[in-house]
C-alpha cells in the first residue's frame, strides 16, 4: 500500500520594506515604495502623461483611482489593503526604499542637503526632531505647508505635495512648524509681478529627436508630455511657478530614466525654464528648480 507523500508548503517571506511600510501606515503615516534612485515608480500606461486625469487629491484634481503605484506622492496611503494588494506587490519586490507623504501625516520636513544647510538651520530654526540623511539632515515639524524646492542653498521643504524618504524615527522632540520655515516659501515661491508684458522670451533650444538620438520614446510622446508640463507652468501666474517647474522637470526626467541616452534633457530643461521666466520667475531660480527636478528624477547627486 502506497503512502501519500506530504507536501510541504513554505510561506514566502514578505519583503522587509513592506513590513516597514505597514508599521508606518499603522501609525497613520501614508507610505509608498521607491525604486532604485530614490524616485517613485513610473505611472502605468493608462496614467502616463496625465492621460487619466490625475489623482483626486493632486494639484490638478482629477478622478483617477488607479490601483497601481501611480502619480508619485499622491499614491501614498495608510490603507493596508492597498499596500498589500496584488497591484503593489511587484513594486515591493524590487523597491529600494520606503517613502512617506509628510503632509498626509500632518508634518513638514525641512530637507537640509549639506553641512552648510545644517549649520544654517542650527543657527536659525527652532530645535525639533532630526533624522540623519546621506548628505545632511531632515528636520521634522508638526504642521503642514506648501512644498517647495531650493528655498535657499541646500534647503527643500517637503510637506503637502511631496514625498520624503523614510530613514529612521529620528531623535529629539518634534516642535510646531515655525513661521521662519513658512517665510522661506512665501519669499521664494511667490511668482513676482511682472513689469509690463513679456513680448518674447529669450531664444532657447527646442526639443526634437535630433538632440535625443538615444531616447526610446517617440517624438509625439515626448512632445505631448512636454507641452502639458509647460502649460502647467504657464498657468501659475500668481504663485508657485518655480515649484511647478521643479515638478514638471522631475516628472519628465523620470520618463527617461531607463533610456540609453542621450535624450536631449538640456533642451527640455531650457523650455521649462523659459515657461517659468515667462510668468515672472527669476531666471536663476527657475534654472535651479529645473536642475533639481531632473536630479531628483534621475537619482544623481545635486
Amino acid at each position: 500500500m502506497t503512502q501519500a507523500i506530504p507536501i510541504l508548503r513554505v510561506a514566502r517571506a514578505r519583503p522587509p520594506l513592506l513590513d516597514r511600510a505597514l508599521a508606518l501606515a499603522a501609525a497613520g503615516v501614508p507610505v509608498l515604495p521607491l525604486r532604485e534612485g530614490k524616485v517613485p515608480f513610473g505611472n502605468c500606461p493608462a496614467c502616463a502623461g496625465s492621460a487619466c486625469g490625475d489623482r483626486p487629491h493632486m494639484k490638478a484634481a482629477g478622478t483617477c483611482r488607479c490601483p497601481r503605484v501611480c502619480h508619485g506622492w499622491a499614491a501614498a496611503t495608510t490603507g493596508t489593503h492597498v499596500i498589500t494588494s496584488a497591484a503593489w506587490a511587484p513594486m515591493w519586490r524590487t523597491a529600494a526604499a520606503v517613502a512617506y507623504h509628510p503632509g498626509g501625516a500632518g508634518l513638514t520636513v525641512v530637507d537640509l542637503d549639506d553641512a552648510q544647510a545644517v549649520a544654517w538651520a542650527r543657527a536659525t530654526l527652532p530645535v525639533t526632531r532630526t533624522v540623519l540623511t546621506t548628505r545632511g539632515e531632515h528636520w521634522i515639524y508638526r504642521g503642514t505647508m506648501r512644498s517647495a524646492n531650493s528655498v535657499r542653498p541646500g534647503v527643500d521643504i517637503k510637506s503637502r505635495m511631496s514625498y520624503a524618504r523614510w530613514l529612521a524615527p529620528g531623535n529629539g522632540t518634534m516642535a510646531e512648524l515655525p513661521s521662519a520655515v513658512r517665510a522661506l516659501v512665501d519669499r521664494e515661491e511667490t511668482t513676482p509681478a511682472r513689469r509690463g508684458v513679456v513680448s518674447s522670451p529669450p531664444e532657447r533650444a527646442v526639443w526634437d529627436h535630433t538632440v535625443a538620438t538615444g531616447c526610446r520614446h517617440t517624438e509625439r510622446y515626448v512632445r505631448t508630455g512636454l507641452e502639458r508640463g509647460l502649460a502647467k507652468v504657464r498657468a501659475r501666474t500668481e504663485s508657485g511657478a518655480g515649484s511647478q517647474a521643479f515638478g514638471v522637470a522631475q516628472f519628465l526626467g523620470a520618463q527617461h530614466a531607463q533610456c540609453p541616452g542621450p535624450c536631449g534633457l538640456d533642451a527640455i530643461a531650457a523650455q521649462i525654464v523659459a515657461a517659468a521666466v515667462l510668468v515672472g520667475v527669476p531666471e536663476p531660480y527657475a534654472e535651479r528648480a529645473v536642475a533639481n527636478g531632473l536630479t531628483a528624477a534621475l537619482g544623481r547627486a545635486a
